[in-house]
């Protein structure tokens, strides 16, 4: 929500103040906040119908803020808009408001931020101190295709919708209460747009938890997530986080017959379905502490599971993975390594990272030249030409066997070190 426009030598708006019980900065023309420069409003922000605003300096608003007109940038500069204040302040509007950066800082609650409007981000939203309340439908942020965020915790997130647009990789920063539960997910196409919230209530009076798959043996029944598919026709590789002030403890015993995967409510068959998934645990310092990967079959209605391995498993000495990828040329691990690939050419290994960024695809893979060896092939993602960097990647694995398609998923850890 960008445009390029020169700058104009007066700005046209009107600040009026009624007694000491009403005041107000109201724009009903333009207002330009250059490059270096800053305008500040201590009273309530109110950009009208025929306002039009655009920063591309630093503006800082410590009250209330109502966008009804044009609120936008440049693309060749780095607008910031401050939300700093010691009192609760409503951010609201009939128009969206376009913001470069934004800052949400105020302290003078745990949810000291009411969002009743929907507004774009297009470069870094930082998230300092203060939840967002958006719930109910009633606001919405949206991170434009080259925007991210930064310092998003449980002391501030967003309670409400979050929309990405894009394929750069993404942690959703939302969350409910004072949890900050986010979900990471992903596409590997420009046009995809998501949106997603995270509810920690039970959805069981709606979506009964007797109604599932055999696999599935008791289902997370106090948390959700609601993914949409804005924009897009792939499959996006969901991950969901468990966090143990929220989700029951259950859930973090280990068993040898079952294990944790990702659940949704199927609207055609009116059941929760098992799409399956692969656990790991996550970087210290995070605020939660386990992660559950799938490629999700459908969108909608989502949380953890326990379910049933799958059994019979295939016979162990089929396939043999090697997860540890160290690419450094001293002939040890330089290629995912899959042991007994070989006999079955009609396969397909997929490679995401941790953002649910394909970023290898490939058919009849095998132990020789048909690898991976650290280097991105998706399709509109990562250079080919660029090496992946260290990190955790998710792969899902399948192979015809002769008697059926067999399904493998998991992590494989890529270091450029020397093992």
């Amino acid at each position: 929500m960008y445009r390029e426009r020169n700058y104009i030598k007066e700005v046209a708006f009107v600040f009026f103040c009624t007694g000491q019980l009403f005041a107000q900065t109201v724009n009903v023309g333009e207002l330009s906040i250059a490059p270096n420069s800053q305008f500040s409003t201590v009273f309530d922000f109110d950009n009208k119908a025929n306002g039009d605003v655009l920063n591309d300096g630093n503006l800082y608003v410590y009250a209330n803020f109502k966008n009804d007109g044009l609120f936008t940038f440049t693309d060749s500069n780095s607008g910031k808009t401050f939300f700093i204040g010691n009192k609760p302040q409503v951010i609201n509007g009939d128009a969206i408001s376009g913001f470069q950066n934004i800052e949400f800082q105020n302290s003078s609650g745990t949810v000291p931020f009411q969002l009743t409007t929907t507004i774009e981000i297009n470069k870094l939203a930082a998230f300092k101190t203060g939840i967002i309340n958006g719930s109910n439908n009633i606001g919405k942020i949206v991170f434009n295709e080259n925007a991210t965020y930064s310092d998003a915790s449980n002391l501030s997130f967003v309670d409400g919708r979050v929309e990405k647009k894009g394929t750069q990789k993404f942690e959703f920063p939302i969350g409910d209460d004072v949890y900050f539960r986010p979900s990471i997910s992903d596409g590997n196409n420009s046009n995809n747009s998501y949106t997603t919230e995270y509810f920690f209530e039970t959805i069981g009076n709606i979506h009964p938890y007797t109604s599932k798959e055999e696999s599935i043996t008791t289902i997370d029944e106090v948390e959700y997530w609601n993914l949409i598919q804005e924009q897009g026709t792939e499959k996006a590789v969901l991950s969901l986080t468990l966090d143990k002030n929220t989700t029951p403890i259950v859930f973090f015993q280990e068993s040898n017959d079952t294990e944790l995967a990702i659940v949704r409510w199927d609207v055609a068959t009116s059941k929760w379905i098992n799409e399956k998934g692969s656990t790991t645990d996550l970087l210290t310092g995070a605020d939660y502490t386990k992660l559950v990967t799938t490629q999700v079959s459908g969108y909608g209605i989502f949380t953890i599971a326990i379910v049933k391995k799958e059994n019979p498993e295939p016979p162990s000495d089929e396939i043999t993975i090697y997860n540890a990828v160290s690419p450094n040329g001293d002939g040890k691990n330089d290629s995912f390594h899959i042991k007994g690939i070989d006999k079955f050419p009609d396969n397909k290994v997929e490679i995401y990272n941790r953002w649910g960024v394909k970023v290898y695809e490939t058919l009849s893979y095998n132990e020789s030249d048909n690898v991976f060896r650290g280097y991105s092939e998706g399709r509109d993602t990562i250079k080919k030409s660029d090496g992946l960097p260290d990190g955790t990647y998710f792969y899902i694995i399948e192979y015809n066997n002769n008697e059926k398609v067999v399904h493998k998923s998991g992590y494989l850890y890529l270091s450029k070190e020397n093992e």
